[in-house]
């Protein structure tokens, strides 16, 4: 997925949920749309280094967009993370229609937002010589304190439904996979977050168990003229169940 021209500036503070306060390179402040639901554990860092993609729509509230933040990690270097939600499924959707998911390539067609019982999932692949494949994308960006990724950020009862929807598609014969899409670059492996919604996790290991595929790729963000161009899907990463 190819990125506007993003400026770059340092993060004030992130309140009311959807709305960021950045001080720009230039030392303009401004306030951001900061596009993420969740809580941002980790990855709401004032005094960060932060990139932002301008709006030229008028009928905006808001002329800016939070996309991407810059974490210190433990060895000195830092790490960009997406912040941008709604980025995942773009970039999952791009390495699909490339064919650069080995486990998911040669589908003859894609359908994003597929409607399935008690669930609305990311995408459905089919082909006619094999079952139907739905996909469920999760963005992780929590990397904690021992140096694991974990998803979710937070209780969730919307991905714990998710679970049970892709369970029922496998009960049915079909194909259903739940990928992590690891917006962090210094994750290196994923797990499910028993720390912190112990009845997500506990769903997660039962449908594994049943015969959900758990998938995890990480994401590789390219730069052009000094800044982050892209945001691509990366290597695949192990799935700690």
């Amino acid at each position: 997925m190819d990125y506007p021209r993003l400026k770059p500036g340092t993060l004030l503070r992130r309140y009311k949920r959807f709305l960021a306060d950045v001080r720009l390179d230039d030392g303009r402040e401004v306030v951001a749309h900061c596009p993420n639901t969740g809580s941002m554990r980790a990855v709401d860092v004032p005094g960060c280094r932060v990139w932002l993609a301008p709006s030229t729509n008028p009928a905006r509230k808001l002329a800016w967009t939070w996309e991407l933040i810059e974490l210190p990690q433990p060895d000195g270097t830092t790490a960009f993370a997406s912040v941008h939600t709604g980025r995942a499924n773009r970039i999952v959707e791009e390495a699909l229609r490339a064919g650069r998911l080995a486990r998911l390539s040669g589908y003859a067609s894609l359908q994003r937002e597929a409607a399935v019982t008690g669930a609305r999932l990311d995408f459905r692949l089919d082909d006619p010589v094999r079952p139907t494949a739905y996909v469920e994308v999760k963005q992780v960006t929590l990397r904690e304190a021992d140096g694991h990724g974990y998803f979710p950020d937070a209780v969730s009862e919307r991905g714990r439904k998710h679970l049970e929807a892709l369970a029922t598609l496998v009960a049915r014969g079909q194909r259903a996979v739940l990928l992590f899409c690891v917006a962090h670059g210094g994750i290196r492996d994923v797990a499910p977050a028993a720390h912190l919604d112990p009845a997500y996790a506990a769903t997660l290991a039962r449908v594994a168990a049943t015969g959900v595929e758990v998938l995890a790729h990480g994401c590789e963000v390219e730069w052009r003229r000094g800044e982050p161009s892209a945001i691509r899907l990366g290597e695949a990463l192990p799935v700690r169940l």
